[in-house]
């Protein structure tokens, strides 16, 4: 496993990335690191719904949910979403709510 160092904590990472313990290190720094390697500027109340509903999903059903479950527990069309997270639901949104990386389509 890889270690990255950001904000003065050190995450153990999987080969793509995401956090190799999830949610159980995910932290503000986490957070911090994240949005400046996917070139997200301000966190704003709509990337913490989509980060919220995404840890949410995944404490009850133990995987990410797909993207138009996502879509419609936010309320967030698509587009939007990919608007907040330019990479993707899948590997900016998820890596960045501490989730492992999704095995299906997200």
């Amino acid at each position: 496993m890889a270690s990255i160092e950001h904000g003065g904590k050190s995450f153990e990472v999987d080969e793509d990335g995401f956090l190799a313990k999830g949610m159980e290190e995910w932290s503000d720094e986490w957070v911090e690191y994240v949005k400046s390697i996917e070139g997200i500027g301000d966190m704003t109340d709509e990337h913490w719904k989509v980060i919220n509903a995404l840890q949410e999903y995944y404490k009850k059903n133990g995987i990410a949910p797909m993207v138009r479950i996502l879509s419609k527990t936010t309320g967030f069309p698509l587009k939007r979403i990919y608007e907040l997270f330019p990479s993707g639901p899948g590997k900016g949104a998820c890596k960045m709510a501490g989730l492992p990386k999704p095995t299906g389509c997200v």
